[in-house]
């Protein structure tokens, strides 16, 4: 489920590093998260990917799940995107991935793989096109998730008409042909890519994508119910400049 600026692509000449201008926020307050709900509706609202609705928002049963993070990207303090990402174990599989694509994904899982379900990526239409590297800064945080919960897999359910950014930018494989996902007009598919192997062929394209272990634990390891997944489920990987 992936929205907006996909086609572009960073000016990789530039001298500045983008992270500079961006701070990643879990949503944790009803305002923020409603924020996101309605951030999401105006992104899909516009690619035509889900029907005009009262409410104004997209939400669904897994916001609040343990093993879920929910970010919004700011830049300059205004909400500029938004991506949630799930971690998937033998014992968490709660996720779009796992619902829609559970055929391919519950064997695997029962191996005792590891996932990173990247999900519900949106970006302000009004305001996407004044930073080209935004598509890169928001699924960054799904690869810095990969890195700290030790995943051998990187998942997304992607639109057929955005797979091949994925696949030439991210090095992702297409598992799965699109299906359609409730709530959506548009089908997607599942693509995945082995962390281990094609991680550092994409950070030394893109070399702000590159975390280091206290921003790993800062966004993601919290004192609620999560830790449970964080620590009892999952050893996080060593430190990693």
């Amino acid at each position: 489920m992936k929205s907006a600026a996909e086609s572009q692509t960073p000016a990789l000449g530039r001298i500045w590093d983008p992270m500079d201008q961006v701070d990643y926020r879990l949503a944790e307050t009803p305002e923020e998260k409603e924020e996101i709900y309605r951030l999401r509706y105006r992104a899909y609202l516009r690619e035509g990917a889900v029907r005009p609705s009262a409410d104004e928002r997209v939400v669904d049963q897994f916001e609040d799940a343990p093993n879920a993070w929910t970010f919004g990207v700011y830049i300059h303090g205004e909400l500029y995107s938004s991506i949630r990402i799930s971690v998937l174990t033998s014992e968490w599989r709660l996720s779009p991935s796992v619902e829609l694509f559970g055929d391919v994904l519950h064997p695997l899982l029962d191996k005792g793989l590891v996932f990173i379900d990247s999900t519900r990526f949106v970006a302000d239409p009004a305001k996407s096109q004044r930073f080209p590297e935004l598509p890169y800064v928001t699924v960054r945080l799904g690869s810095t998730a990969g890195v700290h919960f030790n995943a051998d897999y990187g998942l997304a359910i992607i639109r057929p008409e955005h797979q091949a950014f994925y696949r030439r930018v991210f090095l992702q494989e297409t598992w799965c042909e699109p299906r359609l996902y409730p709530g959506l007009v548009k089908p997607v598919g599942l693509m995945a890519a082995h962390l281990p192997t094609v991680q550092e062929r994409v950070l030394a394209r893109f070399p702000f994508l590159r975390s280091s272990a206290f921003e790993r634990r800062m966004l993601f390891d919290r004192k609620s119910q999560r830790q449970a997944v964080t620590r009892a489920t999952l050893v996080p990987a060593a430190a990693q400049l």
